[in-house]
């Protein structure tokens, strides 16, 4: 029997340019999603001046600059990050389920990784939670994902690098 090929990204050679896209709206917790994932790409040799952070107003405008940022600038990944908290009306569904689909739809269309960091929660405390205390931090685990899925790409013979 042959042995089964397998391929995984690893956290080796990943610099490239890479950019977070970061809705405003939770600044208090969101800021803190951004300096973990800041903190995880410079840890993994990714050069500063590599990373560039685009700021809107919030969850649901985060599509809209992405594709933008993936015409334009074309990184190696995008991360996006932000948070949406459930209050008492349906709006939580429609913009963390609007913000997630096309943020899905845009990654295969590009064929660029972008790595979802956007927190959707219950409460203020969940987001407070993921954003760098006891859940830990999912924007830096964000930044983990988007490299991961870099090396990844690049050993597939695919990503932005590739189409330059």
């Amino acid at each position: 029997m042959e042995p089964i090929s397998q391929l995984e990204g690893s956290f080796v050679d990943v610099d490239g340019r890479y950019v977070i896209v970061v809705g405003r709206f939770n600044h208090h917790v969101v800021d803190s999603l951004v300096e973990g994932a800041v903190d995880i790409l410079v840890r993994h040799g990714v050069d500063a001046e590599n990373i560039d952070i685009v700021h809107v107003p919030g969850a649901w405008e985060l599509p809209l600059a992405v594709k933008q940022v993936l015409k334009v600038a074309r990184p190696e990944a995008v991360i996006a990050l932000g948070a949406v908290i459930r209050g008492g009306t349906p709006h939580f569904e429609y913009v963390a389920g609007g913000c997630n689909a096309a943020l899905g739809n845009l990654q295969l269309e590009f064929e660029t990784p972008i790595a979802n960091g956007v927190l959707t929660v219950n409460s203020i405390e969940q987001a407070i939670e993921r954003s760098g205390t006891k859940a830990g931090n999912k924007g830096a685990e964000a930044a983990m994902a988007a490299m991961e899925m870099v090396s990844l790409m690049r050993q597939l013979g695919g990503g932005a690098e590739e189409e330059a």
